[in-house]
């Protein structure tokens, strides 16, 4: 929430504004060149992390990318 508030804020300031769509969290272990998207946040629910996990790939293209819906 706190990360979505200044981000949202910053963006006021320049005239736009924000949707939170759901929250999660990242598991990254570079020295594996993994990431792993899971859980969900209690104030904005569960984001498909689907999404997440894809545009993560088309970033990190070299990682190894995996999510579930499980965890907090």
């Amino acid at each position: 929430a706190d990360l979505f508030e200044r981000t949202a804020e910053e963006l006021a300031r320049h005239g736009l504004s924000c949707e939170c769509l759901g929250g999660g969290r990242l598991s990254h272990h570079p020295e594996e060149r993994k990431i792993h998207v899971y859980g969900y946040s209690v104030g904005f629910g569960r984001a498909d992390h689907a999404v997440t996990t894809e545009k993560l790939k088309a970033e990190y293209p070299d990682y190894e990318i995996t999510w579930a819906d499980e965890g907090y």
